[in-house]
């Protein structure tokens, strides 16, 4: 739910119709991807505020229920479908033909898997990756693709970015938007024990939990050397004030408020890069 900030920075992209070479996304990313990619606005905005607070989309009755404190069948396979609460856009994204990836993390093994136009035919099978890019262990049900588990794609090798799909798809110039400060550094687990007895089914996911936080700062240093190189530019928020459980609609709004008028203030230097 920090990606209500970032809502708006995708929202902006829309609808200034601004195209790229290349978009990727993992985790809550993955949703933003297809929703740019649609080229759909609102459902960007939406996907992150009053639909990500709806009763539907889960809380504590949903987790204790068995569907998951995120009720992620609901939310990316069922709402999406054609005259359903939130339809998703197939038929825009299916003609744009801007290259994507989507990131998960195969539940058995830990390994990270990239999944493109090619490996996605209809909305179904697109949404279905991003419900497993989405899913984070506990708060969500495990699903499968083509009959394999998978689990957010933040805990793989990418280190919550698709800098590394992006660059053996040969690009080499980055926008990337980030959902914590540019000051933050991921802190170590304090309890693995306790990781490795919660995860004990899946103890790949246990291991990739415990062990994420040097993968993520060591993206993240990467990422800032790309910066600094004039490769890269990088959206931090300014102030995250909701976490990633958060579904009181007021805060949501109010993040994504925050999220809007710091893609204003940044649009000039946003342009500026992408059109070097």
């Amino acid at each position: 739910m920090r990606n209500s900030y970032t809502a708006a920075c995708v929202a902006a992209l829309v609808e200034q119709q601004v195209r790229v070479g290349w978009v990727g996304g993992i985790s809550a990313g993955a949703s933003h991807t297809v929703n740019f990619l649609s080229h759909d606005a609102e459902r960007s905005r939406q996907s992150f505020v009053d639909f990500g607070a709806a009763p539907g989309t889960g809380g504590i009755s949903s987790f204790l229920r068995g569907d998951g404190y995120f009720n992620a069948e609901y939310i990316y396979e069922t709402s999406g479908l054609p005259g359903n609460e939130f339809p998703f856009d197939w038929e825009t994204l299916a003609a744009d033909p801007t290259p994507f990836r989507i990131g998960a993390m195969h539940a058995r093994t830990g390994d990270t898997v990239y999944w493109g136009r090619d490996d996605i035919t209809d909305l179904p099978s697109l949404m279905k990756r991003v419900r497993a890019s989405s899913t984070m262990p506990v708060l969500m049900k495990t699903p499968e693709v083509d009959g394999e588990p998978y689990v957010d794609g933040a805990l793989g090798s990418s280190g919550g970015v698709l800098l590394e799909a992006a660059e053996n798809d040969g690009f080499e110039k980055f926008l990337v938007v980030c959902t914590r400060p540019r000051d933050y550094v991921k802190p170590e687990v304090k309890y693995p024990g306790a990781v490795r007895r919660i995860l004990r089914d899946t103890p790949a996911v246990a291991e990739a939990v415990i062990t994420r936080p040097a993968r993520y700062n060591a993206t993240k240093r990467r990422l800032l050397e790309l910066e600094e190189q004039g490769r890269a530019l990088l959206f931090f928020p300014d102030h995250m004030r909701v976490s990633n459980t958060e579904r009181r609609v007021e805060k949501l709004r109010a993040s994504y408020e925050a999220g809007a008028a710091q893609t204003r203030a940044d649009w000039p230097r946003w342009m500026e890069f992408l059109t070097a």
